[in-house]
């Protein structure tokens, strides 16, 4: 992998923690309002869950290859 593919992963990577943190927060913030929508909570946890899923291929696409 090239240098510039590497930096790209990694401001993917820093983008879709931070939306990740933002989720978190946004879910907390509405799973304390009784009157929130449980179907929007749903789907944020849904997406914050497909985040992470995305976090971890980027992250191991970083790992360098052993055989290599």
């Amino acid at each position: 992998m090239y240098g510039q593919d590497l930096e790209a992963i990694r401001r993917r990577l820093e983008e879709l923690q931070l939306e990740h943190r933002d989720l978190d927060e946004i879910i907390a913030r509405l799973t304390t309002d009784p009157a929130a929508d449980q179907l929007q909570i749903r789907r944020l946890k849904k997406r914050k869950l497909l985040l992470k899923d995305i976090i971890a291929k980027l992250e191991s696409e970083l790992i360098p290859d052993l055989n290599a």
